[in-house]
């Protein structure tokens, strides 16, 4: 089935971790045994090769630099203007891409419809290129207001304004307080340009703020259940509810810390934790049980968010096997409709809409 992920960090894996995305899983995984760099080296589970294997033909692709006060611990860069640099080399990533053949990006309805339209022909996946529509997780790198329209003009059709922490434009997971003037200028901007606002990461006081000051069009890429696990970095029923009164879709994420409660990082692993995709299932059922249908709830993985197998379902290999979502639905009685909804269908509504 054709599929929609709206969470990869593509372009940090590429820049950042050295990964040629054009290999395969298996040979990425090769060239990194004995790397203890990152945490999850040989633990790789993305590739363009495995999104065409597993039909996975659109996905929501990633610019991410984060600014860091002197006193804050979190790994970043150290001046905005350091970090929207190094999303510029992120988006040169993605151009490399394209005129190599392998991407292209989706930034428009024309765009959306051509691709999908290409996609659903019954040409061999593997000479398809994968669509892209560019995200930036984390608003730091936006040096300026004026900013973000550069990015949109490069492509940039949503904005996730914090990320963890403290962030310039708003507070984000493990993080208190408000987004101020300054997030609220942000949203205004989004709001001109039509950019999408996705409340992934917004710490509770930034998220119901940019709920009062931001009426353009909303999701969540990648987002759990609080009452699944109980953690700030979900949300709670009352901010699901908030969303899907606002049309949104939500992204099921595949971390495994996000999916399952007592997850230890570092020590804990998949299948001592009981952490498969059925795990997943249970939180997409949890907000299509509150939102009394199937149009809520799409996937927003994020495979490969500075985590590999050893922090995902144990019954995930490689990204290609989002495709056994499917039946694991019906097993729990969703529809043939239901699963089409899930895997595209409300994506595909959201963007026609927002890009009327």
């Amino acid at each position: 089935m054709f599929t929609i992920d709206a969470h990869l960090d593509l372009s940090m894996n590429a820049m950042e971790w050295n990964r040629d995305l054009r290999e395969s899983v298996d040979a990425i995984n090769v060239r990194e045994e004995g790397l203890t760099d990152k945490p999850d080296r040989v633990n790789a589970t993305v590739s363009l090769p495995e999104l065409r294997k597993g039909s996975i033909g659109l996905v929501v692709a990633t610019q991410i630099a984060r600014y860091v006060a002197p006193d804050n611990t979190l790994p970043g860069w150290h001046s905005p203007e350091q970090a929207w640099a190094q999303t510029q080399a992120q988006i040169a990533w993605y151009k490399s891409m394209e005129e190599d053949g392998q991407m292209v990006q989706v930034n428009d309805l024309t765009s959306l419809e051509k691709h999908i339209t290409l996609w659903k022909d019954n040409t061999p996946s593997e000479n398809k290129r994968v669509g892209y529509i560019l995200s930036l997780e984390g608003a730091d790198s936006i040096v300026t207001i004026n900013h973000l329209e550069r990015a949109y003009n490069y492509g940039l059709r949503a904005v996730g304004p914090a990320h963890y922490g403290p962030g310039r434009y708003a507070q984000g997971t493990d993080a208190t307080g408000f987004m101020g003037p300054k997030g609220q200028e942000l949203l205004k901007e989004m709001e001109r340009l039509n950019i999408i606002l996705d409340a992934t990461h917004l710490c509770d006081d930034s998220f119901w703020e940019a709920m009062d000051h931001f009426n353009g069009h909303v999701w969540a890429s990648h987002n759990n259940c609080r009452a699944l696990v109980n953690h700030n970095r979900q949300f709670s029923d009352e901010q699901i509810k908030e969303l899907i009164s606002r049309g949104a879709v939500i992204g099921g994420a595949m971390d495994a810390w996000m999916m399952v409660p007592g997850w230890v990082r570092g020590e804990s692993n998949p299948k001592d934790m009981n952490c498969n995709m059925d795990v997943l299932i249970d939180h997409m059922d949890h907000i299509c049980q509150l939102a009394g249908n199937t149009l809520h709830v799409g996937i927003g993985s994020d495979l490969d968010g500075a985590f590999g197998t050893e922090q995902c379902p144990y019954d995930l290999i490689t990204i290609a096997d989002e495709q056994k979502i499917p039946a694991l639905l019906k097993k729990r009685g969703y529809t043939d409709v239901d699963c089409e909804n899930i895997m595209h269908g409300n994506w595909l509504r959201f963007l026609r809409k927002a890009w009327a």
